[in-house]
């Protein structure tokens, strides 16, 4: 006699059951391996500022100063990754690669990290880049305060060896503020209560727009690092809104010093 088989299978509410219980693993799945890329890309973008900044410092001790940055306005107007000075120690400045003694850099809050003059690794313009494929930034001090002997007007310092050697130590920076946000339009130091570096400190600043800086959507707090017109600039804790992921390494004016003094180039 021949037995009758039933048939087996899923119904359509087991079916939808187990896709949804797939989606959840998948999208869970995914969101993990998103986050860890990004944790990855925040990690490798502070070890290649960190490397920027040891090389800076580096440059610094073999040269007796340090490097202006590099200058890129466009994809046919830049510096080729090599330092960018001012022909002449003040006035009007007409841009130059071939270095200039009196250390006028053409750009010391808007410059770009000199990748070709410091031996890193670059992009196909010259330039250094974060993990997302951002130019890495470099902004530097330009005036000076407290010099045991007062320096002429427009003497730039930590960018030329003469006059750093000339007026030695006691120099301390002027210009570059750094706050925890940005202040209000115009303004060319932070407040007191959005300061969070002391006033007369910092000698350099090496930085990464973040992911965002390369997707756009940046935030006032990131458009003020980027804007070139002052010496200001915003160091916080990264957020989604407002939008803030830059990525900044602060080097005071006594690292620089310390540095110089231990490899015996000052006093």
């Amino acid at each position: 006699m021949q037995l009758k088989r039933n048939a087996l299978g899923f119904s359509l509410v087991e079916l939808a059951v187990v896709f949804v219980i797939i989606s959840v693993l998948v999208g869970g799945a995914l969101f993990t391996l998103s986050a860890q890329i990004e944790q990855r890309n925040i990690e490798q973008t502070q070890r290649r500022l960190e490397t920027a900044q040891e090389t800076i410092l580096g440059f610094a001790i073999v040269n007796g100063r340090l490097p202006c940055p590099a200058r890129y306005v466009s994809d046919t107007d830049h510096s080729a990754g090599l330092e960018s000075f001012c022909d002449a120690a003040s006035g009007s400045c007409t841009p130059t690669t071939e270095t200039r003694t009196h250390g006028n850099c053409s750009n010391f809050y808007d410059g770009y990290v000199p990748a070709v003059a410091l031996g890193l690794p670059v992009d196909a313009k010259g330039l250094a880049t974060d993990a997302w494929g951002n130019r890495l930034r470099y902004a530097i001090a330009r005036s000076v305060t407290g010099c045991t002997v007062t320096p002429p007007a427009d003497t730039r310092i930590w960018t030329s060896k003469d006059n750093l050697r000339t007026y030695g130590i006691s120099c301390r920076p002027n210009d570059l503020d750094v706050c925890n946000a940005a202040p209000a339009v115009g303004a060319t130091a932070c407040t007191s209560a959005a300061r969070v570096i002391s006033t007369q400190t910092v000698a350099l600043i090496v930085y990464s727009t973040g992911k965002n800086g390369r997707l756009g959507g940046q935030g006032a707090d990131e458009l003020e690092n980027t804007d070139g017109n002052d010496p200001v600039f915003v160091m916080r804790t990264p957020t989604e809104s407002p939008a803030y992921d830059d990525q900044l390494l602060v080097v005071p004016i006594g690292v620089l010093y310390s540095r110089l003094i231990a490899a015996g180039v000052l006093p």
